[in-house]
């Protein structure tokens, strides 16, 4: 049954009407008639229809007027014209007003006329189908970030009338990645929905909530009196989070960091909020996740240097901005010269030195580290042929590889490739990775590590001491080395009695399981003694050199292996 209301006001063409819908006998129609728009508008306003068929002729409204009243009662109604005139321009101008279909009296039959009406209900469903796709996450079902900064700029314009403070809580999930990794895709996707769940029942019918991507979700609080309403609601979202998340059969607890600006008073429109409340919860993160941070100047600035970073990052390449430093491994025993880490570096036209602490976080998140990656290991085998071509001793580079590089899946092709293209063995080529990147997702790191093992590459665990792994944990890797992190060393120049025996238990736990260990950070004769009384193999540190460019370091190894210093 399709409930059609009918407005006309001439008897005779609203008879012709139900006779040739009869006619038609098709699905079924139930009419309702209307001889004004001002009835039309009441009726749309009560009952539920599916289409409306409109005359242009009406006592209150003529022409194209009477379209926008009826589309604003009805937004999700189709319209069907009908008119007594046939006139090409009028048909365009009424399709562009909102109408489906514009149709002539006198020239449609009743097959005609309720096909017409059939056709622009499924196109006007179609048509509402493809917006909200337009405007919602598919996953979710929430508004996404274009709905979302729509809505936000409606807000700000009522707040303003209105004299009152809007909130913008923005919201980053903490540890979302390694859950997507630890549980699968799947599991994340349903701790999303879940999540969304939850904030859609913490939240009033005046609020909204978004999904902007990934693990990023917003709430616009409009009409807030009082700061403190904003923080109860905040402390309200960590409660909801705080209840665990039944995921792949286990129980698991899902933290966020939480970034809030206020309107005006931390930006005047939506954009503005939205960066502001941004890079507030870039603090929040900062500070160990799991607590809202509000917006502070100073906070932006970090932001945008790192938006800049990012910006700038893709064009280091192909500008020559990146450079190579070595810095020597020195063997504790015989006091030669055993190898070298290959440390990036970035020359910014107006930064200046650009820590690789402040741009490889940027990198991987961007996806840059891929390029870069190769481009470090194209550029380590060059060096290396370049030595070997010069008669220089042939040692082993150590390059850093990001946890990214290591679940990308490309890593053991292109490190191939390279040694391959420049003729370099690959035992001359070591790779070091931290405890965190080989942790985030076990059963992968294995499979590519036994691959690497099996290309003949090396393999180092590097800043051990400063994550949560232990040496039982790596046990099941099969790891050549294992680098102690600076932080532990420093403990023995300071006279630290537990950092000592830390270190010592270290050396000796690494030697049982066959790994060399190598001592990092080392600047004094102090540390140098300790660590050789107890047998570490290699040291790497300011006392032994600072990172050299690739024309010094050769300097270096025409020299000799011999280091005096040790």
């Amino acid at each position: 049954m399709i409930r059609l209301l009918l407005v006309e006001d001439n008897p005779g063409d609203a008879r012709m009407v139900r006779e040739l819908l009869q006619e038609a006998g098709s699905a079924p129609f139930e009419i309702t008639h209307v001889t004004r728009l001002s009835e039309a508008v009441r009726c749309l306003g009560q009952d539920g229809f599916d289409a409306v068929l409109l005359d242009l002729g009406l006592p209150d409204a003529y022409g194209l007027e009477a379209v926008d009243p009826i589309k604003n009662a009805a937004p999700a109604i189709p319209i069907v014209v009908l008119s007594g005139h046939q006139d090409e321009r009028l048909a365009v101008q009424a399709v562009q007003c909102g109408a489906q279909d514009y149709l002539i009296k006198g020239r449609e039959s009743g097959e005609l006329l309720a096909r017409s009406i059939r056709y622009a209900i499924e196109r006007k469903r179609m048509e509402q189908s493809m917006n909200h796709l337009a405007h919602h996450d598919p996953l979710t079902g929430l508004p996404n970030r274009r709905l979302f900064l729509d809505r936000l700029d409606q807000a700000v314009a009522r707040t303003q009338r209105n004299r009152q403070i809007l909130a913008l809580l923005f919201l980053d999930l903490d540890r979302f990645k390694a859950i997507n990794d630890t549980l699968g895709h799947e599991e994340g996707d349903r701790l999303l929905k879940l999540v969304a769940v939850r904030l859609r029942a913490s939240t009033r019918a005046s609020d909204t909530v978004a999904r902007l991507g990934g693990d990023e979700f917003a709430v616009i609080l409009p009409e807030v009196d009082r700061i403190e309403d904003v923080i109860r609601f905040a402390e309200k979202i960590f409660h909801m989070l705080a209840a665990t998340f039944d995921l792949a059969g286990r129980h698991t607890e899902v933290t966020a960091s939480m970034g809030i600006s206020l309107y005006p008073a931390d930006g005047q429109d939506a954009e503005t909020l939205l960066r502001n409340a941004d890079a507030a919860m870039y603090r929040a993160k900062q500070h160990g996740g799991n607590i809202h941070e509000f917006f502070v100047p100073a906070v932006y600035m970090q932001v945008s240097k790192r938006a800049r970073l990012a910006r700038d990052l893709q064009h280091a390449l192909e500008r020559e901005q990146l450079d190579l430093h070595y810095q020597p491994q020195v063997d504790l025993r015989s006091g030669t010269l055993t190898g070298f880490e290959a440390l990036l570096r970035w020359r910014h036209p107006e930064l200046g030195l650009v820590p690789p602490a402040e741009f490889i976080p940027v990198a991987e998140r961007t996806g840059l580290v891929i390029p870069i990656s190769g481009w470090v290991l194209k550029n380590v085998c060059a060096q290396m042929q370049a030595w070997r071509g010069e008669g220089l001793p042939e040692l082993g580079v150590s390059v850093n590889v990001t946890g990214r590089e290591l679940h990308e899946g490309s890593l053991v092709a292109r490190a191939s490739k390279a040694l391959q293209d420049h003729g370099i063995e690959p035992l001359r080529l070591d790779f070091e990775f931290t405890e965190g990147s080989v942790l985030r997702n076990q059963e992968d790191s294995l499979r590519t590590f036994r691959d690497l093992r099996q290309a003949g590459i090396g393999l180092s665990i590097d800043g051990f001491g400063t994550g949560l792994a232990s040496l039982s944990h790596l046990m099941r890797f099969p790891f050549n080395s294992l680098k102690i992190d600076p932080s532990l060393i420093n403990g023995v120049a300071a006279g630290d009695d537990h950092g000592a025996s830390t270190v010592r238990a270290v050396i000796a736990m690494a030697h049982t399981l066959q790994l060399q260990v190598v001592a990092v950070g080392v600047e004094t004769t102090d540390q140098v003694s300790f660590l050789r009384r107890h047998e570490c193999d290699r040291t790497q540190g300011f006392y032994f050199g600072h990172p050299l460019p690739a024309e010094a370091t050769t300097g270096l190894l025409r020299g000799g292996l011999r280091w005096d210093q040790t």
